[in-house]
């Protein structure tokens, strides 16, 4: 729970830097690709090349390449149409993408989870009523996938521990995260970057620095190594921590004239969409 909760002040905080510093300033793909390799920097170091199983090699490669490389570009996208708050509450839905990747590991058909998306889809409306064009919406897909691509790492990391237990300390193993992610990172950053619109501002390299160092080498390890110690209820309660404290960062210190009253009212329709898809967690329909 240590680990869990330490990373959630992290996120909190990251994702007003990436949306006050670098979305719109800095190319997204190359914050990413510079978040990978500075991350990399850190556990490939550490990691081991021998005694590891092959097929936990590719789980990891895999769980990198999903939960760091197509989220983080969805998630950096999705800051040019969107604002930060807008953003950290569409991320609430992370556990309904939780519910719905275990329900199809576990052979289970949860209906529930479809009322819960339709509710989640009323709930960004009314957030943006009165300015909903095409750009919002793909704002708010680019951040579903984003949802479902973190949710898909955190599940498959948990379960694939569990199938390859080891001697080796989590971070022994942890690099192959990172190589996973740069494969999806770099290829990004490459055809579609843009690199005259690189940072110029040291401010700029120094929020790249502590993402980079912080949120993506010691947050998501420490998260995921978190994510086995915990039920998986704990874990879905965890994954929307970051949303009250990351909105009370943002609207405290960068967006005090938010419009609070849509905010509360749409982020109160997607909090009750993320119970809905829970309600059928007790008794779920199993598929044969």
């Amino acid at each position: 729970m240590g680990y869990l909760l330490f990373v959630t002040l992290i996120q909190a905080f990251s994702f007003s830097l990436i949306g006050e510093y670098l979305a719109g300033h800095v190319d997204s793909y190359f914050a990413v690709l510079v978040r990978v390799l500075l991350a990399g920097l850190v556990f490939i170091p550490l990691t081991r090349w021998r005694q590891v199983e092959p097929a936990f090699m590719r789980g990891m490669l895999l769980i990198g390449a999903l939960q760091f490389g197509v989220t983080y570009v969805c998630l950096y996208l999705s800051f040019r149409v969107l604002t930060v708050p807008e953003v950290l509450l569409f991320t609430i839905l992370t556990p309904l993408h939780v519910t719905l990747i275990e329900d199809a590991l576990n052979r289970r058909f949860n209906p529930w989870a479809l009322i819960a998306a339709l509710v989640a889809v009323l709930g960004a409306a009314v957030i943006r009523f009165d300015r909903i064009n095409p750009d919002f919406f793909m704002g708010f897909l680019l951040l579903q996938l984003a949802n479902f691509t973190y949710a898909a790492g955190q599940v498959l990391y948990k379960h694939l521990v569990a199938r390859h237990p080891s001697d080796l300390p989590h971070y022994r193993r942890f690099g192959y995260f990172y190589l996973g992610a740069l494969a999806v990172a770099l290829p990004a950053f490459l055809l579609f970057g843009k690199q005259n619109f690189l940072p110029e501002a040291p401010l700029q390299w120094g929020v790249l620095l502590f993402l980079g160092l912080v949120s993506t080498a010691l947050g998501l390890y420490w998260w995921n190594k978190g994510a086995c110690l915990v039920s998986g209820g704990t874990l879905a309660v965890m994954n929307n921590l970051h949303v009250p404290v990351g909105l009370l960062i943002n609207l405290l210190i960068w967006n005090q004239h938010e419009e609070l009253g849509r905010l509360l009212l749409g982020g109160s329709e997607i909090l009750m969409a993320v119970w809905i898809s829970r309600l059928g967690v007790r008794q779920p329909l199993t598929v044969h």
